[in-house]
């Protein structure tokens, strides 16, 4: 007698027979185990997202900030010390924006007219906030002191703030004698006061000639004449804190 052995099914739960695949067809592949836990941490994907985003805006505001361009204004020319800034004095220049530069602005050109150079300027560079003063352009162990002038005791053109100048004494000259060599001093024009047939300038001098100059202006007798504008008889760096190339009109 021939014994078979059958599983029992379970109450309840019909049995299904096995079903194989027909020839061809593809059989149903489980996902791993790895691509299963991709799959459940979405906020990771999100994250990469995000952080690729910020880095590309970081390089493009990395880009925009080193390679913008901004508009400044430079020196077209030599500027002397205390020249009165114009506007033939001035060009704009396009540089790349960088904090460490401080230029004047291009739309700052007509503030800047006007004003005095507070050092010696020169042709190629960049015009700074510090270049430029409204006031006396007078150096440390310079003293100023007020001369009363008349027309007749200055130059045609008359003179200008930051011009070197030499102020002659007039003395008399001895009777029947040689000629006395005429005292001079050197002097740098630091301010104008009111235009007219007299009007008083103040000039800068060293300290130790002040007084004396105070003397002939009591006096009256002198004479104005313009610094030469080459380097001969140029006023020594403590009498004037010109460069050698004077100061003339604009």
């Amino acid at each position: 007698m021939e014994n078979r052995t059958f599983s029992s099914p379970t109450l309840g739960t019909p049995t299904a027979p096995a079903v194989a695949p027909a020839r061809g067809e593809a059989r149903p592949v489980a996902p791993s185990r790895s691509l299963r836990a991709r799959r459940r941490r979405p906020g990771v994907i999100a994250m990469a997202a995000a952080l690729i985003a910020a880095g590309g805006l970081g390089g493009a505001v990395l880009y925009n900030s080193t390679g913008q361009r901004i508009a400044v204004l430079a020196l077209a020319r030599d500027i002397p010390y205390g020249h009165t800034i114009t506007a033939d004095d001035l060009v704009v220049a396009r540089i790349a924006s960088d904090p460490a530069l401080a230029p004047v602005s291009a739309a700052d050109l007509t503030r800047a007219i006007g004003l005095r150079a507070t050092t010696d300027l020169h042709r190629g560079a960049l015009l700074l906030a510090s270049d430029l003063t409204n006031a006396v352009v007078v150096q440390p162990g310079m003293q100023q002191v007020g001369l009363p002038v008349h027309a007749s005791q200055l130059p045609a053109a008359g003179v200008e703030v930051g011009q070197r100048i030499v102020i002659v004494l007039i003395t008399d000259q001895p009777a029947g004698g040689p000629p006395a060599a005429p005292q001079t001093m050197n002097a740098v024009v630091a301010q104008l006061g009111k235009g007219g047939d007299s009007q008083v300038i103040d000039v800068a001098v060293p300290q130790g000639d002040a007084a004396k100059l105070a003397g002939w202006a009591a006096g009256g007798k002198f004479q104005i004449i313009l610094a030469p504008r080459t380097g001969a008889d140029a006023p020594s760096a403590s009498a004037s804190p010109s460069p050698s190339r004077s100061a003339g009109s604009a």
